[in-house]
């Protein structure tokens, strides 16, 4: 069984360390951190970073959000925000943990809209508004874990992937969902770089019955706020029985596909990061295990 629904109590941070910046050092260490590290990202999402600026209509259904009637929803506390802030994989702002709490600065994710394409019977633009607005909010909390043997508990704020899909209406066609993050160099440096570590746009994909799975997210909001820059504002995926890489950020179109589409990891890497990438602990990484996170 996956690790998401195998969450612990001894593993998982008590709240009450949320706000202390000694217990987040100490979190930080046992994700392999350094304490200065740490101590840098906590003055960067003070400085702003973590702030709320979404729309006041995302904002109100934040709040309206059903947390302990979801039967979806996980018991475990989460980790501490300045942990899920200040630790990410967004090649977008740079291949460093840190780049994107420090360089996402300039990203501009208001307005937004999402290009839908496709076998589908509702093509075209659509503003994040038309697309989250008819549906409820509900707050899940699972377990991300990373292909590089590192997870985090989260609370995420958002709504089914199914919701959105039943709202486009695809056709009997579509076998695939694909999904492609923002393409925006100038505001994000890691798209402008000489040499970048993979191709932009990045791609993802989901198997049409696996985003009709009642677990398959689509996240605008974490910890009782929309999301950060560096969490993949204003909307992100979360598979939470898939390793991260899978769970695109700052989605910008959806495509409704006849075929599996290629994705930018297993393009850039098939032997390291194919297209299912399902956690499972017993299956090592070519070069690392994954028995442990």
């Amino acid at each position: 069984m996956p690790s998401w629904n195998k969450i612990r109590e001894h593993e998982v941070t008590d709240e009450r360390w949320f706000w202390s910046r000694r217990s987040v050092i100490q979190s930080a260490l046992a994700l392999g951190l350094a304490p200065n590290a740490i101590a840098a990202d906590i003055l960067r999402s003070e400085g702003g970073q973590g702030k709320d600026d979404a729309p006041s209509w995302l904002t109100e259904k934040i709040k309206r959000a059903i947390p302990e009637t979801d039967p979806l929803r996980q018991s475990e506390e989460p980790a501490p925000f300045e942990i899920v802030s200040g630790y990410n994989n967004f090649y977008e702002f740079g291949t460093d943990k840190r780049d994107p709490a420090s360089e996402s600065g300039s990203f501009e994710p208001w307005p937004w809209s999402i290009q839908v394409e496709g076998e589908v019977e509702k093509p075209g633009a659509r503003s994040l508004e038309d697309l989250i607005r008819p549906h409820q909010i509900e707050e899940r909390i699972y377990r991300l874990r990373c292909v590089e043997a590192w997870s985090m508990v989260i609370p995420w704020l958002g709504i089914p992937l199914r919701s959105l899909i039943d709202q486009l209406k695809p056709t009997s066609q579509a076998k695939f969902v694909r999904f492609e993050t923002v393409l925006r160099p100038s505001e994000m440096p890691g798209q402008r770089a000489l040499f970048p570590s993979i191709d932009y746009p990045y791609v993802e994909g989901l198997r049409m019955d696996e985003a009709m799975h009642p677990l398959t997210f689509l996240a605008v909001g974490v910890y009782g706020q929309s999301l950060p820059k560096q969490n993949g504002a204003p909307i992100r995926l979360v598979v939470p029985w898939k390793y991260g890489f899978k769970s695109i950020k700052s989605i910008a179109k959806i495509s409704f596909v006849r075929d599996q589409p290629k994705t930018t990891w297993e393009l850039s890497n098939s032997r390291e990061y194919g297209f299912y990438a399902n956690v499972n602990p017993s299956v090592n990484h070519p070069r690392w295990s994954q028995a442990s996170e």
